[in-house]
């Protein structure tokens, strides 16, 4: 779609409004677009999301000319290119630029060891923890649910006052 204001470079911002009811719709290129003032919606902050994420990335220990600049052997991406735009190429940048990546990973993430979603350690050794008020509504909404199932309503009641009670409570 051609450029409703010059008629000769390919729309490539699209703005959509409604004006006392009446919805219109205006595609312009690029360079239309600013000179009508239709810039990026972070235009005037002094912000730009680039910038944003790659500071946080700390910048590579020795300056690499472009010659000996170490790339990542599936995608291409050099660790520079990371900083720069802020996102990593693939799964493999991590460990072709582990070493480089962990000090940042730390301060984004505060830590670099994935846990998941594993058992408790305390439970298992057999040190109880005890539970907190939301584990044990928690509990209580799976008692219901199965007491619901099995057609079992006074229960189910009682377990929903329960839990109201002590929803009431937090």
């Amino acid at each position: 779609m051609l450029c409703q204001n010059c008629k000769k470079h390919e729309a490539t911002t699209h703005i959509k409004s409604v004006v006392n009811g009446e919805y219109t719709q205006l595609h312009l290129c690029s360079s239309c677009a600013g000179k009508l003032g239709y810039g990026d919606v972070f235009s005037g902050f002094g912000f730009d999301l680039g910038d944003f994420f790659g500071n946080f990335f700390s910048k590579p220990k020795a300056s690499l000319s472009s010659s000996n600049t170490v790339r990542c052997s599936k995608c291409g991406m050099s660790f520079e290119e990371i900083v720069k735009t802020g996102k990593i190429g693939c799964a493999d940048c991590y460990e072709k630029f582990y070493e480089m990546l962990l000090p940042s990973i730390q301060r984004i993430h505060g830590k670099t060891q994935h846990n998941g979603k594993t058992a408790n350690v305390a439970e298992h050794s057999g040190d109880k923890k005890e539970k907190t008020k939301e584990e044990i509504i928690e509990e209580l909404k799976a008692e219901m649910k199965v007491a619901i199932e099995e057609q079992n309503f006074e229960k189910a009641a009682e377990l929903r006052d329960k839990i109201k009670g002590m929803e009431s409570e937090m």
